[in-house]
C-alpha cells in the first residue's frame, strides 16, 4: 500500500512491519530539477543563469520525461540523486541491494540492535520454521551474560581504562561472538543512494533475484521512486532483456565452490614491468595514504577463501574490489573462532544446539535459497575477491586492524602475507597493525551517539 506522509513516500512491503521510504528532502530544486539543469548546461552556452530561468518558467517533468526516460539519455540520469530507507529486511535482502558496485549507504550493525525484540523473517511461515528461528534467539540471549563475565576475565580492567568504555567493549566483543547465532533472517534497517541510473539499472536486475523478499524491496522502491519522481522512472520494460536477466540472475546469482577448504589465490594478472614504473609510488607512500589510481592499469590478483557470513558482511563493503555474493549454507562448517571464544560449558552446549538446528533446517521443505534465513550467520561461505594493487592494498590495510573481527583478520593477514611475497621486488610496501588481534578498549568508542 503506498503512503504520502506529507513529503516522503512510503510503500509498504510483504512482510510485516518492512517497508520502503523515499526521502523527499524538501528541496527548493529538486533532483529532478538539478538533473534538468547539469543536462542543459551539457548542450548550451547560454549559462547556468539562462537555465535556472527556463527551470522556472517550464518545470523540470517534461523534460526527464522526454529526454531521460524516453529518449533514454542514460547519462542525464548520472545527475539526479534519491535517497531510500528500506526497514525490516532480512540480513540476505541487505546484502542483495548492497550487491552494487556503486552503492552508497549504511546497514545497521548486529552490535547496535537489540534482537530480544527483532523481527526474524520466516518466508515459509511454518510453526517449523518459527521454532527455528525462536531457538537461535533464545541462544544468543542466554549467551549475551556468560560471555560477557567470561571476557572480562580473560581482559580484565586495566586502572589506566575507563570503567564506562571497558564495559562497552566487553559488550561489542560479546555482540561480535554471539552474532554467528542469528539467523540470516534477522531483521535489519538500511539506507540506500544512488542517483537515477544506478537505481533503475539495479532495480532491473533485483526485480528478478531468487528470493522473493528482494523481488518485493525491487518493485516497491521503484513504485515509490515513481512517485516521488514521476517524470525519471517508470521505464519501459522489454521482454527480451527481462528474460535474460530473469535466467541469469535465477541460475547463477549466488556463488558456491563445495571444495574450497584453504586460502588460495586464484590468479596473478599484474604486468611487473608495468608496475615498475610505480615503484616509488608504492615504496614511498606513507600510512593511512592511499595508492595512486594510475596504477590499476597494471592488472588484478583473484583470491577465494572461507569467511563466516558475519564477516562477509565486512567484507562486502568495500565495492572497489569484485565479489560474489556466496550462497549461505552449512556446507563449510561453523567458523570455529566463535565456538573457541565460548566458555566452556557455553561451548558445549553451543555445539549441541547447532547440531539440533542443522536437523531441523534440513527438514524444512523449501529451497537452498530459502533456507537461508533459517541459517546462523556463524557458518562459512566461500569469498571470492578480485581487484587492482590500490583497491587491494585499502582493503588489507584497514580490515587487518585489532578493531575488526578476528575471523576476517585472518583472512587480510593471509592476503598481505601473499601479496608481499609476489611483489617483493617491485617495492610493494604494507603498512600493518604490530597487533591485529589485541583486545583494544577504545573499540567500545566505535558507537555513533548523540550528544
Amino acid at each position: 500500500m503506498s503512503k504520502n506522509t506529507t513529503t516522503h513516500i512510503i510503500e509498504d512491503l510483504e512482510q510485516d512491519g518492512g517497508f520502503v521510504l523515499v526521502l523527499n528532502n524538501e528541496a527548493k530544486i529538486d533532483a529532478q530539477a538539478e538533473a534538468m539543469l547539469q543536462a542543459l548546461h551539457s548542450r548550451s552556452t547560454g549559462g547556468i543563469h539562462h537555465h535556472l530561468k527556463t527551470l522556472k518558467e517550464r518545470g523540470a517533468e517534461n523534460f526527464m520525461e522526454q529526454f531521460y526516460v524516453g529518449y533514454g539519455h542514460k547519462s542525464i540520469g548520472d545527475c539526479g540523486s534519491a535517497t531510500v530507507f528500506v526497514e525490516g529486511i532480512s540480513m540476505l535482502a541487505a546484502k542483495a541491494i548492497q550487491d552494487w558496485r556503486l552503492y552508497s549507504g549504511q546497514e545497521a550493525s548486529t552490535r547496535y540492535v537489540d534482537f530480544s525484540e527483532q523481527i526474524f523473517l520466516n518466508p515459509i511461515g511454518s510453526d517449523k520454521g518459527e521454532e527455528i528461528m525462536e531457538n537461535w534467539r533464545s541462544f544468543y540471549l542466554a549467551a549475551q551474560k556468560p560471555l560477557q563475565e567470561h571476557l572480562k576475565e580473560q581482559f580484565p580492567c586495566e586502572d589506566s581504562e575507563n570503567e564506562k568504555i571497558y564495559n562497552k567493549a566487553i559488550t561489542a566483543r560479546a555482540f561480535d561472538i554471539t552474532r554467528a547465532f542469528l539467523p540470516a533472517g534477522a531483521s535489519t534497517n538500511v539506507a540506500w543512494r544512488m542517483n537515477f541510473r544506478q537505481f533503475a539499472d539495479e532495480m532491473m536486475l533485483l526485480r528478478h533475484h531468487p528470493l522473493a523478499e528482494v523481488q518485493d524491496i525491487a518493485e516497491k522502491t521503484e513504485k515509490a521512486l515513481e512517485q516521488m519522481y514521476s517524470s525519471s522512472f517508470g521505464h519501459e520494460r522489454f521482454e527480451k532483456t527481462e528474460k535474460y536477466n530473469k535466467e541469469w540472475m535465477q541460475d547463477e546469482y549466488y556463488y558456491t565452490n563445495t571444495n574450497l577448504e584453504n586460502f588460495t589465490m586464484l590468479f596473478d594478472c599484474v604486468d611487473r614491468g608495468m608496475l615498475a614504473t610505480h615503484k616509488k609510488q608504492m615504496e614511498q607512500r606513507p600510512p593511512k595514504t592511499e595508492l595512486p589510481p594510475t596504477i590499476a592499469e597494471c592488472g588484478v590478483v583473484g583470491y577465494e577463501f572461507l569467511l563466516d557470513f558475519g564477516s562477509f558482511r565486512d567484507l562486502q563493503r568495500h565495492r572497489a574490489v569484485v565479489q560474489r555474493l556466496p550462497l549461505l549454507t552449512k556446507t563449510h562448517g561453523f567458523e570455529k573462532w566463535y565456538l573457541e571464544s565460548l566458555p566452556d560449558k557455553l561451548r558445549k552446549k553451543a555445539q549441541n544446539f547447532i547440531v539440533e538446528q542443522e536437523k531441523k533446517i534440513d527438514e524444512l521443505e523449501t529451497t537452498e535459497a530459502v533456507k537461508q534465513y533459517y541459517t546462523a550467520m556463524g557458518y562459512r561461505v566461500p569469498c571470492r575477491v578480485i581487484g587492482d594493487l590500490k583497491a587491494l592494498v585499502y582493503l588489507v590495510e584497514l580490515r587487518s586492524t585489532r578493531f575488526v573481527h578476528p575471523t576476517l583478520v585472518a583472512q587480510m593477514l593471509l592476503m598481505i602475507k601473499s601479496m608481499k611475497e609476489l611483489f617483493a621486488n617491485e617495492g610493494l610496501m604494507l603498512h600493518q597493525d604490530e597487533e591485529p588481534n589485541r583486545f583494544d578498549v577504545r573499540r567500545g568508542e566505535h558507537d555513533i551517539v548523540m550528544k
